[in-house]
């Protein structure tokens, strides 16, 4: 799951699906990304039921499948800022 949203381009995806639901070219245009790059990138994110996608006619329409997945990648995003400040995982005062 970590090496899935070790990808820049996912977390824009699911960052962006957060509060929208959206189609291919609405995500392509809205993060300046190739449609097929995004095409891509939405196929894994369904292996991994983070997104879910609904038929409207020919359109197809992504959401988020778990709203959770992003707690765990604001968590992921801290512990890396954290780490990259060099500060401590244990407060050790007493």
């Amino acid at each position: 799951m970590f090496k899935l949203l070790s990808n820049e381009k996912r977390i824009r995806i699911l960052y962006l699906l957060e509060n929208h639901t959206l189609n291919v070219s609405e995500i392509s245009e809205q993060l300046g990304l190739p449609q097929p790059s995004v095409s891509h990138q939405l196929a894994l994110l369904r292996e991994y039921q983070l997104v879910q996608y609904h038929r409207d006619g020919k359109q197809i329409f992504y959401t988020l499948d778990d709203p959770h997945i992003i707690e765990v990648v604001n968590d992921m995003l801290a512990h890396v800022q954290h780490i990259l400040k060099h500060r401590d995982h244990w407060n050790h005062q007493i």
